[in-house]
């Protein structure tokens, strides 16, 4: 048999490709058959006291440090979850108790910093939204992992709900007939623990619209172009950890994407909605997300991070009735629980990274057509349906 033959460039090439997967996992050749994976937590704030309960009752999750800036944080959530290792700062978390997946919980302005770091030392990743503060940064995260021979991931877990997917079912079988528009809206009066919400790199659109924003195109597909119109209501706010601040980002926010074919939807967002369901967003038993077709329509009840129902009309039966009443398992948490099971058994999930970054590239997108007054053309796209 004649062998090809390849030149010294190609051969090169070939062989750091090699390396790469070698040298740390990823999915296609997963740890082992179920094997627990090991996850160290940065960010030992308010969101991790939704995210430590859960990981430590997943089964294939071996929880092994944390890691906080304010020490006494890492310390004290390590005891509570009796957790062997606690850290500083990610670069003493990188240099001890070895782990497979890093779930990064911080302040959103450091999440591009921190991930990088974790790549370069051929972590996997899972970044509560958003995974970087630009695209081209998130990009540059992605590139840097292919590179690495590791997989980064980014909140929202929204696409695992029992609800998104009666939804994009019903869409997909033709249930609605041909779409033309929806709506979504997320809004409650603002975060007081931490400035960081309104400080430049955050805001509502990265805080609340991504939810909305990871529905409307996990369900009608990617958006083609974004025209928006953002505000600030309320230029001063006291929150817990620095008193008095002037809100630096947009704490309202209207979002208009086109998905293509004909298909329009709007997001609004905002830090000044009373909302007699708080910030929890408990007991919430209207829609949060209406999809209207030729055919028929559907509204998702509840918040679409935490929904539980779907109502549905159509010409066949005109009178409203409810579905997907049963959330199973899905908590908006379980996003790194998800990818720590994925890791495990080596089935991709169906949270996809390209999807956070065309949902990142949306809310830039806004800010631009806000700047501009113009309608912004996306580049960025993702596998859909999911």
């Amino acid at each position: 048999m004649r062998m090809s033959t390849i030149n010294r460039k190609q051969f090169i090439k070939t062989g750091v490709a090699l390396a790469a997967a070698a040298a740390a996992p990823n999915l296609l050749f997963p740890f082992a058959a179920d094997r627990k994976i090991k996850v160290a937590v940065i960010g030992c704030g308010s969101v991790s006291n939704m995210y430590l309960p859960h990981l430590s009752k997943a089964p294939l999750v071996e929880l092994v440090a944390t890691c906080d800036i304010i020490p006494e944080r890492a310390k004290a959530a390590a005891e509570k979850y009796k957790i062997a290792r606690h850290y500083p700062n990610i670069d003493a978390l990188l240099k001890g108790e070895a782990f497979d997946l890093l779930v990064n919980l911080t302040d959103m302005q450091v999440h591009g910093e921190l991930n990088k770091k974790a790549l370069l030392a051929r972590r996997n990743v899972w970044s509560e939204k958003p995974m970087a503060n630009t695209y081209a940064e998130g990009r540059d995260l992605l590139t840097l992992a292919q590179q690495q021979g590791v997989r980064i991931w980014g909140a929202p877990a929204v696409v695992n709900s029992p609800q998104f997917a009666f939804m994009a079912k019903a869409i997909q079988d033709g249930k609605i007939g041909k779409v033309a528009a929806a709506h979504a809206h997320y809004g409650h009066l603002g975060p007081h623990w931490s400035a960081f919400f309104y400080e430049k790199g955050g805001g509502s659109l990265p805080d609340l619209g991504v939810y909305n924003l990871a529905t409307l195109t996990g369900l009608l597909g990617p958006a083609k172009a974004v025209m928006a119109m953002t505000s600030i209501v309320t230029p001063e706010r006291t929150v817990d950890n620095k008193g008095k601040i002037k809100v630096a980002v947009e704490d309202n926010a209207m979002v208009l994407m086109d998905h293509g074919n004909g298909i329009l939807s709007h997001v609004q967002c905002g830090f000044n909605y009373f909302d007699p369901y708080g910030h929890e967003g408990e007991g919430q038993d209207k829609p949060t997300i209406s999809i209207w077709g030729s055919r028929g329509n559907l509204s998702l009840i509840g918040y679409d991070w935490a929904p539980f129902g779907v109502e549905m009309a159509t010409l066949e039966n005109e009178k409203t009735v409810r579905h997907a009443t049963d959330t199973g398992t899905y908590v908006w948490e379980q996003g790194a629980s998800i990818i720590a099971e994925a890791l495990s058994t080596g089935q991709e999930p169906r949270i996809n990274v390209e999807h956070a970054l065309h949902v990142l590239e949306v809310i830039e997108a806004a800010r631009a057509s806000q700047q501009t007054g113009k309608r912004i053309e996306l580049k960025s796209s993702f596998k859909y349906p999911l």
